[in-house]
């Protein structure tokens, strides 16, 4: 399969992703992959380094002719989502990502692609260890932890980096010049309830909701895509007060619009009573998502009845605050069409013995309404007596669109491609918010070939929008302004 992938063109971009998909590469497990990109720079006998953090740089000089052009920073994250099916085994901590090319689509078996950053990464590879590319003096950057967190960005010092203009290749459309991006924040709600033992006559349930498509959390947020932790909570509301919580598993990561969720629960009442509701509830479902997720299951089995659950005032208590959390779109941008200005994802729900968590990540292109959101989250979970933690604070990018690399980068696409670039903000969070922190006099711009289904084992990415992205790449390095 790898070597179906590495036939591809442009064969240096498409080797060295097969290289990178190779290593595991979690989110706050990048050891492996950090080393793997030290190696690949001294095997170039290229200036590398570690800082303090993780993040590897890589230094290229100028390539002939080009001493005089503005140094530019080249800039992609080194960790992926990992996401895999249900029904798929694998272990993301010692397996390499199983691609398959399936018509102009590269994909994974069961599991994300790592695409979303690995092409980023493979373009600044394939530059690197280049004879022939024309380019700018270069400093490569690989940061750690983007998808959990931005810590690389964030704890990324400042007078490490000499170029003045940025490429960051994260975008996942090819005809979009990003210059903005929304900022987020985590919040985190913890409870411990007690449990109480189980009446005899009980019935014991495992409930699953299945077959939801997922999706970015924020470049998807806008689809209408169905939030498995919200479905979940929605069914266990309609069984009403003769429901008891005894363990909850939905979603996983903050970044990802939940898929699957399973509850186990008590039911005190009739067998017909539970399937009726379990039925009537999920024909809802299926009929008010038929068009965003048309594979969402809905099932029920009988499970032994276990000793200890909540109480049904516990219960009650959960599923009403997480009924009143709000999840997907809040507010529209007022100044750009179609833009998502601030929005949440109900992204992990989790109860085991008593133990209750839920995890958020609440975004905003404004950073006053990104934390009266996350705010008013927090009052949420406080009535129901959780403790609510607000982490991960990170800003957003401010549009300029009057910067010397994104006149030159459109002219250049004009030119290339005989269309209009779209230049815009999105509503995901992008390193170059954090990043310009720390070099406000730094263009930033982002760009990057078509992905869909990003965060999700859906990922895929275009084999023809990898090879039209790589020669704007080149065509941007040869044409450097000078700023």
């Amino acid at each position: 399969m790898s070597n179906e992938v590495r036939a591809l063109a442009p064969n240096n971009v498409w080797n060295h992703f097969a290289d990178l998909n190779a290593v595991p590469r979690p989110s706050k497990k990048e050891e492996r992959v950090i080393q793997f990109m030290v190696d690949f720079g001294h095997k170039l006998n290229l200036p590398t380094e570690v800082d303090h953090i993780g993040n590897v740089f890589i230094r290229k000089p100028a390539s002939t002719g080009m001493e005089d052009k503005t140094p530019v920073v080249l800039q992609a994250h080194l960790d992926m989502v990992h996401q895999k099916n249900n029904d798929t085994t694998f272990d993301f901590d010692t397996e390499g990502i199983k691609m398959l090319v399936e018509g102009d689509w590269v994909k994974a078996q069961g599991t994300t692609l790592g695409s979303d950053n690995g092409m980023g990464v493979a373009f600044i590879m394939a530059v690197l260890s280049s004879d022939t590319i024309a380019h700018p003096a270069i400093d490569a950057l690989f940061t750690i932890d983007e998808e959990t967190g931005m810590t690389g960005a964030l704890e990324l010092n400042g007078g490490m980096l000499n170029g003045k203009i940025l490429l960051n290749i994260d975008t996942e459309d090819d005809d979009e010049l990003t210059i903005g991006c929304a900022g987020g924040i985590d919040v985190t709600a913890s409870n411990s309830f007690d449990m109480e033992p189980v009446q005899n006559d009980a019935l014991a349930y495992e409930v699953t909701i299945k077959g939801l498509n997922g999706g970015h959390s924020g470049m998807d947020i806008h689809k209408g895509l169905g939030n498995a932790n919200k479905l979940m909570n929605r069914l266990l509301d309609r069984l009403g007060d003769g429901v008891q919580l005894v363990a909850l598993d939905g979603g996983s990561l903050r970044n990802a619009i939940p898929r699957e969720s399973v509850a186990h629960v008590l039911w005190n009442g009739s067998e017909e009573s539970f399937e009726e509701v379990i039925t009537s509830v999920g024909e809802e479902f299926i009929d008010e998502h038929a068009t965003t997720d048309s594979d969402i299951e809905i099932s029920c089995e009988s499970i032994d009845r276990p000793d200890a659950a909540l109480s049904m005032a516990a219960s009650q208590s959960i599923i009403s605050a997480i009924y009143a959390c709000p999840n997907g779109i809040y507010r529209m941008s007022p100044d750009i069409a179609g833009l998502v200005q601030t929005s949440n994802n109900l992204a992990r729900v989790a109860l085991k013995d008593g133990d209750f968590t839920v995890m958020c990540l609440t975004r905003s292109a404004v950073e006053t309404e990104k934390m009266d959101l996350a705010r008013g989250i927090q009052r949420i979970f406080e009535t129901v007596g959780c403790a609510v933690d607000l982490s991960g604070d990170y800003p957003g990018w401010a549009p300029n669109p009057k910067s010397n690399i994104l006149t030159t980068m459109s002219g250049l696409y004009r030119d290339l491609f005989k269309a209009e670039p779209k230049i815009q903000a999105c509503h995901a969070g992008l390193e170059c918010g954090i990043l310009g922190t720390n070099y406000p006099e730094m263009e930033l711009i982002s760009f990057g070939p078509n992905i869909r289904g990003a965060h999700s084992p859906d990922e895929k990415c275009q084999i023809s929008s990898v090879q039209k992205s790589w020669k704007f790449f080149l065509a941007t390095l040869e044409n450097i302004p000078n700023v």
